[in-house]
């Protein structure tokens, strides 16, 4: 498949607070409806997340577990499709002035999607990396101005949580 790099108008933590958060995956899988975990702590290697993706009346399960995480700087996943089969996902975020540069490499493992490679399925799936991408950037940018709207007036914090979480 490919790489694909986007960013994001927000530092690497906001992005990685977001991709940490299990609860939120329907919210960056493009076309998902729902999710839930299934097991594990989020992104702990082994960890999973179960979805339902639905293309118009179809209704597609999927699941997706963490095979290797760096906090805050990577996170690599396995995506199970059925019978379409299995593929890798890597993100990597890296520092980009006060952005992040969101770094996304995506392949087929195994099953039908490795075998049925070809220049239509390509296309679509540069498509739908891009709009993932692009919504995670919605999401990442959402969640810094709304803890900007929280920040009392004329209070001056830190960008970043400290150790502890907090932002003094």
């Amino acid at each position: 498949m490919a790489v694909r790099r986007h960013l994001i108008a927000t530092s690497p933590r906001t992005v990685w607070d977001v991709l940490a958060d299990g609860s939120r995956c329907a919210d960056r899988l493009v076309g998902a409806s729902s999710s839930e975990p299934v097991r594990g702590q989020w992104p702990r290697v082994k960890a999973a997340i179960r979805y339902e993706v639905r293309l118009g009346p179809v209704r597609l399960p999927g699941e997706t577990v963490v095979r290797h995480c760096e906090w805050g700087e990577t996170l690599e996943l396995e995506a199970r499709a059925g019978a379409l089969g299995t593929v890798r996902i890597a993100v990597e975020l890296r520092p980009w002035g006060e952005e992040c540069l969101v770094i996304v490499d995506e392949h087929p493992l195994r099953g039908a999607g490795g075998r049925m490679r070809n220049p239509v399925l390509e296309a679509l799936m540069r498509v739908r990396r891009r709009a993932a991408l692009a919504g995670l950037a919605e999401l990442c940018e959402a969640e810094a101005a709304a803890w900007e709207r929280r920040r009392p007036l004329g209070q001056v914090v830190a960008r970043e949580p400290g150790p502890n979480g907090t932002r003094v």
